[in-house]
């Protein structure tokens, strides 16, 4: 075997030869992990503005890594956008960000345009995926919890009832009555 496969099988010798080398790997923040508050970095959108982490305040998040080359997304994103439309009718505090993983903006706005998606898209894939989806595999959706906790991390496609269900942790704010 060659010292290079020996390193690729044994990650640990790779890491010493790599330190012995002088090599230090750029220390990255985890993401986080299921039940851990979620570090939203501020993000461009496809429009040109600008989410930070006050945007997240007291709602719950949906975050979708998805691609335009991808069918399984599509399907996937229908369904993210019945969630959306739900959302907003219902006055829920359920906001949904796309994560698109393409390198092209114009590709990815005509393409959003053409499914009819309402949702806010960013292509800044970097910091979202290391505040909360390291894998790269698509469609992955992250659901973070009101109080800014990762609830779940759910890779591949989602059927339209387990997507709608995401309503349930945003409920409404109950109508008042107005005195008379």
């Amino acid at each position: 075997m060659t010292p290079a496969k020996t390193l690729a099988r044994r990650p640990v010798l790779a890491a010493l030869a790599l330190a012995a080398a002088g090599v230090v790997p750029r220390a990255r923040a985890a993401a986080a992990q299921k039940g851990e508050a979620v570090a939203w970095p501020a993000v461009t959108l496809l429009d040109g503005r600008r989410l930070d982490a006050a945007h997240w305040q007291g709602q719950v998040g949906v975050v979708v890594f998805w691609s335009t080359t991808c069918p399984f997304c599509r399907r996937h994103n229908q369904h993210v956008e019945k969630l959306q439309q739900a959302a907003r009718a219902a006055g829920a505090p359920l906001k949904v960000l796309g994560v698109a993983r393409d390198r092209d903006a114009d590709t990815v706005r005509r393409y959003a345009r053409a499914q009819g998606y309402s949702f806010d898209i960013t292509q800044d894939v970097a910091p979202m995926a290391a505040a909360m989806a390291p894998r790269n595999l698509i469609p992955q959706t992250a659901v973070v919890g009101r109080d800014g906790r990762l609830l779940q991390l759910l890779p591949g496609e989602m059927f339209e009832e387990d997507v709608m269900e995401l309503l349930d942790l945003a409920p409404a704010a109950p109508q008042t009555k107005a005195r008379t």
